[in-house]
């Protein structure tokens, strides 16, 4: 991988982890999202700044599928009650959604994401 092209992808991913703040700020939007907006709008405005967005803006496409990613593996044991036993016999349990929704969405735009920028990138080394 060239020096040029390692660029791409670490521009790239700093527009992945944006678009990850901004889904995290979606999904928490009444807990750590008040604190998570802020950050991902300064992180998003730093990066215009100091280097001109081209096709590596399409990693924000793939940001937005990775907290989903992880809400999946959240409720992996999921649908339905899930119940724990501490190790002092205590039992909880919580319900949980079925992952294959979040799962689904989320690698389809991790997936978009990569294939376009991917894409873009073969078609502007072309030219």
């Amino acid at each position: 991988m060239s020096g040029s092209s390692r660029q791409d992808w670490l521009w790239f991913a700093a527009w992945l982890f944006v678009g990850s703040g901004f889904t995290l700020d979606m999904l928490g939007a009444f807990t750590i999202g008040v604190f998570v907006l802020p950050a991902a709008l300064i992180a998003a405005v730093v990066l215009a700044r100091i280097h001109r967005p081209r096709s590596e803006l399409l990693g924000l496409i793939s940001g937005l599928g990775t907290p989903l990613l992880y809400v999946g593996y959240l409720n992996r044991s999921g649908p339905g009650d899930v119940c724990t036993t501490a190790r002092d016999g205590s039992r909880s349990c919580t319900e949980q959604w079925s992952p294959w929704p979040w799962v689904a969405v989320g690698v389809l735009l991790v997936l978009v994401g990569v294939v376009a920028f991917a894409k873009n990138r073969s078609t502007s080394s072309r030219v």
